[in-house]
């Protein structure tokens, strides 16, 4: 059975901002150095799936900046362009749903394009074996990821071991716990941090959204029938934006009858927020990780990312220091994740200019 490579690329990444914009989202960032993180997933990906056969979902107005910045990665009919933004259901659903329709039945690898993966080699071990299980146990797979610290910014997956086999059945998906639960789960062992990867029959997803999610699958089934036709556009145009939003976690993960967990121990982040760049380089004697033109002077366990101008700090300790073209943020570390607080303070003051 043929793979195909769904990467999903229709978050805004606000906890990014100043360098994260409305035009330009995270997915369009060179964070590590080496390329854009789109590309850098889709280049990762394409070891297991033809890069022919790898499509992208995103939002429309960043459909053809992501064929720009793609540099001739994709097709441009791969790039599904969403007339709305209705979560990832919504999302996993219409890329199911095109391939069906268009290519047939497949299996379908389903990837978040702002993830970092540091042993991509294990990264591939680990989505070809979940393409073979997809086909043979005519399950839903995803991937788990060995806890390294008591995260509280991750939802967990509690898994139990199946005999004799190389991946455990998933028990119960978890939200976002407090730290001390964090540490129980880790000193637990049986808790994994869901990863956001998928893999699964395109035919057995869409069965899945039709038991499930029946008022989704309604307005997937209405896109479907229009596909191929002079009224597919149309079609997407009017259906979509009343799709009801909700995460495929919550609408079909945590409420399938057969969902196996493979498990991911390849140097694994999903650059959230602004301490991800932690992840993403090497820090120095003091604990203080610098990207640019920077110059730290009695400087601990600090962020500093510049863009344009000399950025200087001094007698400073825990704090993440962003320079860009028009803004500069200073926050706590410890507040990485409230960062998304600023955007919606901007909005609020009307200061669109700077989002």
């Amino acid at each position: 059975m043929k793979a195909y490579g769904v990467i999903m690329a229709g978050g805004g990444g606000t906890r990014f901002w100043p360098l994260s914009r409305r035009e330009l989202p995270k997915q369009f960032l060179n964070l590590t150095g080496k390329d854009i993180l789109v590309n850098e997933t889709f280049d990762r990906l394409k070891h297991s799936v033809a890069g022919e056969d790898i499509f992208v979902v995103t939002n429309v107005i960043h459909a053809e900046k992501t064929f720009t910045m793609m540099n001739g990665r994709i097709k441009t009919n791969h790039i599904l362009a969403e007339p709305a933004a209705r979560n990832t259901a919504a999302c996993i659903g219409y890329a199911a749903m095109e391939i069906l329709k268009k290519y047939g039945d497949g299996i379908m690898c389903v990837v978040p394009s702002d993830h970092y993966i540091k042993n991509e080699a294990g990264y591939t071990q680990v989505i070809n074996r979940a393409i073979e299980l997809a086909q043979t146990q005519n399950c839903l797979v995803t991937i788990g990821i060995k806890p390294t610290f008591p995260s509280t910014g991750y939802g967990y997956i509690r898994k139990k071991e199946a005999e004799g086999a190389d991946f455990s059945l998933v028990e119960e998906f978890v939200e976002k716990p407090e730290e001390e639960i964090a540490r129980r789960y880790m000193a637990d062992g049986h808790y994994v941090w869901n990863s956001g990867m998928f893999v699964w029959k395109t035919s057995l997803i869409l069965q899945y959204f039709k038991r499930l999610l029946p008022d989704i699958y309604e307005c997937l089934e209405e896109i479907g029938n229009a596909m191929g036709t002079d009224k597919e556009q149309e079609t997407l145009d009017r259906v979509y934006p009343y799709i009801p939003k909700i995460s495929i976690d919550y609408g079909i993960m945590e409420r399938a009858d057969k969902v196996i967990v493979l498990d991911g121990d390849f140097g694994w982040s999903d650059v959230g927020n602004l301490d991800a760049l932690e992840t993403l380089h090497a820090g120095d004697a003091k604990g203080n990780v610098d990207v640019g033109n920077c110059v730290l002077v009695d400087t601990e366990e600090t962020i500093c990312y510049a863009k344009d101008k000399l950025l200087v700090t001094a007698y400073v300790k825990d704090l993440i220091v962003v320079e860009s073209t028009d803004a500069i943020l200073v926050c706590p570390k410890s507040k990485a994740q409230e960062v998304r607080k600023i955007v919606e303070e901007l909005e609020k003051r009307g200061r669109t200019d700077y989002l």
